[in-house]
């Protein structure tokens, strides 16, 4: 990161003229060739970040932790037991409601309710 000398902004990256720029003066000084690599190499570098990561949620893996949720009186709609795990996720935008998930003690059936 650079600052301008004359007026101590900091400096705006010009790629279409390897230049940095003073949005508030104007001055101008040129690019070195480390900072436009340094630069490069940060955007390639998030790029493959962004690409690794996984776009898919896990609501429950399996029967892992299963025991530390709390259970709730509701039907199933697969063996219709009566008695099933629940836990909420803001599955939706932060202004809609939270989605109840339900999974059954018996069957192991995962349901959701949309509330």
């Amino acid at each position: 990161m650079r600052f301008c000398p004359k007026c101590e902004t900091r400096m705006r990256p010009r790629p279409d003229e390897e230049t940095t720029a003073c949005p508030k003066c104007g001055f101008k000084t040129k690019k070195s060739n480390t900072e436009s690599q340094t630069a490069r190499s940060a955007i390639i570098q998030g790029k493959k970040a962004l690409s690794s990561q996984k776009s898919s949620l896990k609501v429950m893996d399996g029967q892992s932790g299963i025991e530390a949720l709390p259970t709730t009186a509701i039907e199933c709609p697969k063996c219709n037991n009566n008695n099933a795990f629940w836990w909420m996720l803001q599955t939706r935008s932060a202004d809609e409601p939270t989605t109840q998930f339900y999974r059954c003690t018996k069957c192991g059936h995962t349901w959701r309710n949309y509330s």
